[in-house]
């Protein structure tokens, strides 16, 4: 007979207590590696100090020693300065991209979800396609379509539009629109999840009970398909908030820089100014954090309701 200190090494089904939470460490020690100890270094740069003789940022890996003054200004500047006009702006770019791919994303992941029958290997084959091809290249195409020779300017002379607008100089919706051509696959690929996983039966059962398509829609399909649509947004606002190359790339222009472009310019272009760039991408990952932890509280709470 196994004694009760014995019984509690094993879990209901006879493995040992420690054999499943195993498998989590190499990804523990994964996150160690590239994220835990990278994520202190940045908190060492920013609260360090500024070398006087070389004017570049000195890491203090002490934390007795830290000086949290850099945040000071850096908040100071977010809410009276320059920065918070970038701020908004990319809030604004962010959650307008979000919000297209979503309205032409979730009509593709339904269509290949539910419509497509046999043909559904195809639909995915061409909504991964795009990750075949260097995110920058992808970029590159739009500037070579939208420059003041490039096609788009060809084709609306072709139809007798005069004053060709030069489509790289500083247009916000131009800048929007890439971020939408470069993360709407990470959107739909969740959002087809999703909706895969919604059975036929229940459906089925909405129209048996007298709903309309759109009743069952609105209140079958798309309740059951907003984790997915959530985790989907999450996927693609993230990446967005830090993306600088793509204002870079289709505009270059201050008037439609993003906070991602700040960072770029205090770390690589502006000498002595590394803390402000680590600084600012703290306080960046705290407000995206704060996104995320709206996600997680969000699903647990769906995943306990559904559970109740």
């Amino acid at each position: 007979m196994p004694t009760n200190l014995q019984a509690a090494e094993y879990d209901a089904v006879g493995q040992k207590r420690w054999a499943w939470p195993s498998f989590a460490f190499p990804g523990v020690i994964w996150l160690v590696l590239l994220f835990l100890i990278p994520f202190y270094a940045i908190f060492a740069v920013a609260m360090g100090y500024n070398d006087p003789i070389l004017n570049s940022p000195q890491p203090e890996w002490n934390p007795v020693y830290w000086d949290p003054s850099v945040f000071g200004d850096v908040l100071a500047n977010l809410f009276g300065g320059q920065l918070g006009i970038t701020a908004l702006r990319t809030i604004g770019y962010v959650f307008a991209a979000s919000a297209i791919s979503l309205l032409i994303g979730y009509p593709v992941a339904y269509y290949v979800s539910r419509k497509v029958g046999r043909w559904r290997w195809l639909w995915l084959l061409l909504i991964l396609a795009p990750f075949w091809i260097n995110y920058l290249m992808r970029m590159m195409s739009w500037v070579n379509l939208l420059s003041p020779d490039g096609q788009v300017n060809r084709w609306l002379g072709a139809i007798g539009f005069d004053n060709l607008p030069d489509w790289l100089s500083g247009h916000h919706f131009v800048v929007i629109l890439g971020l939408v051509f470069g993360y709407i696959p990470f959107l739909v690929l969740p959002l087809f999840a999703a909706l895969d996983r919604i059975d036929n039966a229940t459906l089925e059962a909405s129209r048996d009970l007298g709903a309309s398509s759109t009743q069952t829609f609105w209140r079958v399909t798309w309740p059951l398909s907003r984790n997915g649509v959530l985790g989907g947004l999450v996927i693609v606002m993230l990446p967005m908030f830090g993306d600088y190359y793509t204002p870079n790339l289709l505009s270059g222009s201050p008037r439609t820089r993003m906070l991602g472009n700040e960072i770029d310019q205090f770390i690589n272009q502006t000498t002595g100014q590394g803390g402000v760039g680590a600084a600012l991408t703290i306080v960046l990952m705290f407000f995206v954090a704060g996104l995320m932890a709206y996600y997680l509280i969000t699903i647990n709470k769906a995943t306990r309701e559904a559970r109740e």
